[in-house]
């Protein structure tokens, strides 16, 4: 069976077109078709619908995509050892993070990646449903959240850090609040997700007492974004890590930062990022790369804490 076969496949399986992979591969069309058709009939099994619109994998093929994945990755990285490691990163890596923060941080990040290593194609996933990195192929997941006990790789790239915040014009009108249990006479912006409105919760530093505010207000909502933008708007108070607020809010005073002297969260944990990564992949050098960068470019403390 050969080997470039496994390579087509897969790359059609990633792109869902013969004429991509033939321009990646710098082959003929024809010759992607005449080797996946090949390993199909030594297979004895049908691995793609095809048709004039799209390329798509039958359950053999995607159940056959994921095994090969992984001995595509072993051979890349045995590979990448035998060859040196002053050779130009090159190849594919899949990157799979939470819609907002993929958005806001990490899609910027990656024009540094390019500039770095211009050989080097990324793919980014962003969706807030935990997958399987294993399952689906992600070379490198960002989590939001508290880490199970997974077998993954995992390193902690910060804290959490939680920001109470508001405009200026709603500060005006309607003042600070002095404590925690204020904000139940104020408009809060409260997400809802899958479990249904978050509570809020603040603690003095250094103290393990908490305090639990059931706030309400005049929007909720399962995107963070719409909140923040919201609050932007003047209409009410919001409750989000750093990450998801842009230092230009904070330095031009389109939002205040509201009882500074507590930590907040909307757990009674505090939660963290971390990047997770089966374990061979981490032995393929351009994934080795990538997740260096991260870390660098994210920074320790992480660059978004820093709203002025």
């Amino acid at each position: 069976m050969h080997l470039k076969a496994h390579r087509f496949f897969a790359m059609v399986a990633l792109t869902g077109s013969f004429s991509a992979t033939a321009r990646h591969f710098q082959v003929p069309a024809s010759s992607v078709s005449r080797f996946i058709a090949a390993l199909e009939r030594e297979l004895g099994l049908q691995l793609l619908y095809r048709n004039t619109r799209a390329v798509k994998l039958t359950d053999a093929g995607e159940r056959y995509c994921l095994q090969i994945r992984e001995v595509l990755d072993l051979l890349d990285a045995a590979n990448e050892e035998v060859s040196g490691k002053g050779r130009e990163i090159r190849g594919l890596v899949r990157i799979n993070a939470p819609v907002a923060l993929g958005r806001l941080h990490i899609a910027k990040l990656l024009d540094g990646l390019y500039r770095q290593c211009p050989a080097l194609t990324v793919e980014l996933t962003l969706t807030d449903t935990f997958i399987d990195p294993v399952q689906e192929g992600a070379d490198i997941t960002l989590r939001v959240g508290h880490l199970e006990d997974s077998g993954l790789i995992g390193r902690k790239i910060c804290d959490q850090h939680y920001v109470l915040c508001a405009s200026a014009g709603y500060v005006k009108q309607h003042g600070r609040p002095r404590s925690p249990q204020d904000l139940r006479e104020h408009a809060c912006l409260v997400y809802q997700g899958t479990g249904g409105a978050q509570r809020w919760f603040f603690r003095r530093p250094g103290s393990d007492a908490l305090e639990v505010v059931e706030v309400e207000g005049p929007l909720r909502s399962n995107n963070a974004e719409v909140l923040v933008q919201a609050a932007l708007d003047g209409r009410g108070l919001v409750l989000f890590p750093s990450w998801l607020f842009s230092r230009e809010s904070f330095s031009r005073t389109a939002l205040v930062r509201l009882l500074p002297e507590w930590e907040a969260s909307v757990e009674a944990t505090p939660s963290q990022i971390h990047l997770l990564s089966p374990g061979n992949r981490l032995r393929a050098r351009k994934v080795r790369v990538v997740w260096d960068f991260l870390l660098e470019a994210i920074g320790t403390p992480p660059y978004w804490d820093d709203l002025g």
